[in-house]
């Protein structure tokens, strides 16, 4: 089977500001990988440089053959996006909204079978007006499906979800996984990407910190894995949250031993994230294999 995805060196830089700095990974046909961090992380950046949306500082970025800075319609016939807000017109209904998309596309899937596989048979000639933001979620989803795309692109698709719409919104993905489809999907859920993604890769500040399967990455079956990371001058250790028993001073570093490293980044990193906290030096170790990133 071969890449559906293959990204080398990637870097997106605003200025001062490195958005993406220095990614590397591949995606294989019909895998749904998982790119997984906090809000601000450079997952969004990433995704929209895949899809042809914004250009590149440098690297080497193929999708299905194609660059997507130049492929150009042929490329984008070949993908399906499904945005965090698709902002479509809300005096339409599903139904016209996924024939009026569906006419854009020279691969199409019929109407009513987009409509069925999304959940949304019950709701096809409702105004989008009167939708839920679940089912607005399912409508952007037809969207995204109905020209038959060989890559799908998810952004966030669960953000502001309850627990019961976001376990519909897995199913949706999985019904994804049987049609044979390559998904790509962002997400700040550990949870989600442990349940979804055949690969997960874990992104910080712009740069690939971790990359497995999801049980390799919570630590199933392994010995413990190492994080380090090196707090910026006026912020105490005792200021970190609880990481569990294996913090250590290395140095002028912290080092943590776990057998749970995703779970112990997601808090590391949701607690960076919300007190605006640079953590430079960081470094994610397992015994298999190494990701390391700096400062």
């Amino acid at each position: 089977m071969g890449y559906a995805i293959e990204v080398r060196d990637l870097h997106k830089h605003y200025g001062a500001t490195r958005a993406v700095d220095g990614l590397s990974f591949r995606v294989e046909s019909g895998e749904v990988f998982a790119l997984l961090g906090p809000n601000g992380a450079g997952k969004t950046t990433t995704v929209e440089i895949l899809e042809g949306h914004r250009r590149r500082t440098s690297g080497h970025v193929e999708v299905l053959g194609f660059d997507p800075e130049t492929g150009g319609r042929d490329y984008r016939e070949r993908i399906g996006i499904v945005l965090q807000d698709a902002g479509v017109d809300d005096d339409f209904t599903p139904r016209e909204l996924v024939r009026l998309y569906r006419g854009m596309y020279p691969r199409r899937l019929p109407v009513e079978e987009v409509i069925d596989l999304v959940g949304l048979a019950d709701k096809a000639d409702a105004k989008v007006k009167t939708l839920s933001g679940g089912q607005r979620r399912r409508l952007d989803l037809a969207l995204g499906l109905v020209g038959d795309p060989e890559l799908l692109f998810l952004d966030e698709p669960t953000t502001g979800f309850d627990p019961s719409a976001r376990r519909r919104a897995w199913d949706l993905v999985e019904n994804l996984r049987g049609l044979g489809k390559t998904v790509l999907l962002t997400t700040h859920y550990m949870d989600e990407a442990e349940h979804l993604a055949d690969r997960v890769g874990v992104v910080v500040a712009g740069r690939l910190v971790a990359l497995g399967a999801p049980g390799e990455l919570g630590g199933a079956a392994r010995t413990a894995s190492s994080i380090a990371f090196r707090l910026p001058p006026g912020v105490a250790v005792s200021e970190v949250p609880d990481l569990g028993a294996g913090l250590r001073s290395q140095g002028e570093d912290w080092q943590l031993r776990t057998a749970e490293p995703t779970r112990a980044l997601e808090r590391l990193l949701g607690w960076a994230r919300a007190r605006e906290v640079v953590l430079s030096g960081l470094t994610v170790e397992r015994p298999s294999s190494r990701t390391s990133t700096s400062s």
